[in-house]
């Protein structure tokens, strides 16, 4: 595939991912009636499910990264150049953000709301780093184990996450961005975003590394 088709995956794939996320959490919310556990579940399994069709039907195309945590994976396993790496992390974080004003537009929410949600401290930023080490590493290890199944394998994972990760699992520094323009079920407020984006890129060249000893893999990382 050439770069421009590969760059429009990216970013269409980043840009559908955010507007399920966001406009799931406002649908979510709404019909909760105040249940923040039924909100969550009606958050979670859209992501989930929207994750297994984005990497289905863009993997061929891009590799379906969506993640700038993914891209610098395979950047440091040489899989992506330097210069594509920065530009797919555009096409991403330039997908996500308009994804998050397409949820805002469809819901009849304003269509910029920097996101007043606190996330931080010790407990949040331990979440990040498990959620994304475990992401690459469920990428990694289903590519050399049955790369048919990584779509499939990274839905499941993060609907798991968002259980199981008091962060609720973000996982990738696109989503953060975008995430913190939205004031809504989904949203982290913007003065929280570098410590989340710096856990994430730290947890995912760390799970590179070590996936790549884990795999008996031979090549340099």
């Amino acid at each position: 595939m050439t770069l421009d088709r590969r760059l429009m995956a990216e970013w269409l794939g980043t840009f559908s991912l955010l507007a399920t996320v966001v406009g799931s959490g406002i649908m979510a919310e709404r019909l909760a009636d105040g249940n923040i556990a039924i909100a969550l579940l009606g958050n979670t399994i859209p992501t989930g499910a929207i994750l297994v069709v984005l990497i289905t039907i863009f993997g061929p195309i891009s590799g379906a990264h969506f993640n700038p945590a993914v891209t610098l994976c395979f950047a440091l396993r040489r899989e992506i150049s330097t210069r594509e790496s920065g530009l797919y992390v555009a096409a991403q974080v330039f997908g996500g953000i308009v994804g998050v004003l397409a949820a805002h537009v469809m819901f009849e929410h304003p269509l910029v709301d920097p996101s007043t949600t606190a996330r931080s401290g010790t407990g949040q930023w331990v979440a990040e780093f498990v959620a994304t080490f475990g992401l690459v590493g469920t990428i990694l290890a289903c590519l050399k184990a049955r790369p048919q199944a990584v779509p499939m394998a990274v839905g499941l994972y993060i609907t798991a996450a968002y259980w199981f990760t008091s962060s609720t699992s973000f996982a990738n520094p696109a989503v953060t961005i975008a995430r913190g323009f939205s004031n809504t079920f989904a949203g982290i407020a913007p003065g929280d975003v570098v410590a989340f984006i710096t856990i994430q890129l730290v947890a995912a060249a760390l799970a590179t590394w070590f996936f790549h000893w884990l795999l008996n893999e031979t090549s340099d990382v």
